[in-house]
């Protein structure tokens, strides 16, 4: 099967030795893309712990169990950015280095109205942390991941667009907090469109099937 999170790879040798504890992301794109197979398949458990620690304070599996109620998350397309294609944001090359707040900057353009809500940090797959806008991390061992996630909620089409920080803590990559883009929010999408999974079939052949 492949992968939640759209990569060419099968679910099994991509993010799920992640999310069971037998491996560990070494790049921030890889935990990114975790997170998202994490929130597709439910693993919150694997959610706290891949935030910093800074901002697991005050959550709970149970507030991102009940926060990702009603949503079926679908889709994941990864922006080239700088941070992620001039960079190398691996672990061993940045324990021990410092990345410029200039090298970690991105140049992208926001549209329209997004739709946000919470209480805690712009979580880049939950619904009710959409709220929290705080600037990059400038500290070293930091990387910026930009990417849009799909979901379905109430059978209407979503997309949560976000630039999303991250940084090294004990050796292991970490979510720490986001920008959300203006297009955040409900969209429409052709049926004889080609997928937004990059999965070369019609929308309406493929995860146009999952909608709720």
């Amino acid at each position: 099967m492949r992968c939640y999170c759209c990569s060419s790879k099968s679910f099994d040798e991509c993010c799920e030795p992640f999310i069971k504890g037998d491996k560990h992301p070494s790049s921030a794109e890889q935990l990114m893309r975790s997170r998202f197979s994490a929130y597709a398949t439910a693993h919150y458990q694997y959610i706290l712990e891949t935030y910093t620690k800074e901002k697991q304070q005050g959550l709970s599996v149970e507030d991102l169990a009940q926060s990702a109620q009603g949503a079926t998350w679908f889709a994941l397309k990864v922006h080239p950015t700088l941070a992620a294609s001039s960079v190398d944001y691996s672990v061993d090359s940045l324990v021990g280095n410092s990345v410029s707040t200039e090298e970690s900057s991105i140049d992208s353009s926001v549209h329209a109205d997004a739709k946000v809500e919470a209480q805690t940090n712009a979580e880049a797959i939950s619904k009710t942390n959409l709220k929290s806008i705080s600037k990059p991390i400038t500290k070293p061992n930091n990387a910026i991941v930009e990417f849009t996630a799909y979901y379905f909620e109430n059978k209407s089409m979503y997309q949560l667009h976000e630039t999303s920080n991250f940084s090294v803590e004990d050796g292991k990559w970490r979510y720490h907090d986001g920008v959300l883009h203006d297009d955040c929010g409900k969209i429409k999408y052709g049926r004889n469109l080609p997928c937004v999974c990059g999965s070369n079939k019609k929308f309406k052949q493929c995860c146009a099937t999952k909608s709720r």
